[in-house]
């Protein structure tokens, strides 16, 4: 330095100029490369790095929890509630679908309607058919029961005594003979009012009507009757016997009229009945 120097302490000028020009001057390495612009490439390099460190170092005094990155599949997402869809009302090929079905069963309606109201006309034509005669003829049951009379015969047999006086004594009724085991009738309706022994009689049956006369069957063989039992004209109640004090099987019928014996004939003759 004491080489460049003046005595007064002060570098030359020249020399001065010299050092500032070199100092300007770009200067290059072995490899070529000027130094300058090492340099510059080394202050951009440490500019990018200060960069690239501030988040880093931000990063850096966060918690480590916070720092941990969620795997995608384990974040769920938050649940969307969507309102609920309006009702879809029907399209035009289902309302016609439907309303081909109703068409359908319509017609199967009428159609029954008019199969049964058929079966009906024929019916009723078939029954015009019938004859008037077989048309007009009752049930079997209510014919029966419309032909059934009012008084009955008591049994079928023969006269033999009638009522009166009769060997020195009085015969209060009249005797119809017949064969032991004939049915023996109720001449009218009426209630059973005696059934079993009987003096004389050996068995009677008697039977009170609705208007209150009294009629007696008596020498009776079997009893098809009780006390109590109501009986309709025509009802078998016993059959001819021979029993108590008789000449031979028949049956003795009287007929008490207001507490009377009275004569059977004219009161079965005024009921259509004939004996003889």
């Amino acid at each position: 330095m004491a080489k460049h120097r003046q005595e007064s302490g002060h570098t030359p000028k020249t020399a001065l100029r010299e050092s500032l020009l070199n100092s300007f001057r770009p200067r290059t390495d072995k490899s070529g490369v000027s130094t300058r612009n090492k340099v510059a490439a080394a202050v951009v390099a440490a500019g990018a790095f200060a960069a690239v460190g501030q988040p880093l170092a931000a990063n850096a005094d966060k918690p480590t929890s916070d720092q941990a990155v969620r795997p995608v599949v384990h974040q769920q997402p938050a649940p969307v509630h969507l309102p609920a869809a309006p009702a879809v009302p029907p399209t035009q090929a289902a309302a016609q679908q439907l309303d081909k079905s109703k068409a359908i069963a319509e017609q199967a309606k009428a159609e029954a309607a008019k199969r049964a109201e058929a079966a009906k006309q024929a019916q009723l034509a078939k029954e015009a058919q019938v004859p008037p005669h077989r048309a007009a003829q009752p049930a079997p049951a209510a014919a029966k029961a419309e032909a059934k009379p009012e008084y009955v015969k008591p049994a079928e047999g023969t006269f033999t005594s009638g009522f009166g006086s009769r060997w020195g004594s009085s015969h209060n009724g009249i005797d119809i003979a017949n064969d032991i085991g004939t049915p023996i009738k109720s001449v009218a309706a009426g209630e059973v009012i005696n059934a079993g022994p009987a003096s004389g009689f050996g068995q009677w049956v008697r039977v009170q009507h609705n208007d209150g006369t009294i009629t007696v069957y008596g020498h009776v063989n079997t009893i098809d009757a009780e006390v109590g039992q109501q009986v309709a004209a025509g009802d078998q109640i016993a059959t001819i016997g021979n029993r108590g004090q008789s000449t031979g099987p028949h049956l003795h019928f009287e007929v008490i009229e207001n507490g009377s014996k009275i004569n059977p004939l004219p009161w079965l003759q005024e009921r259509g009945i004939s004996v003889q």
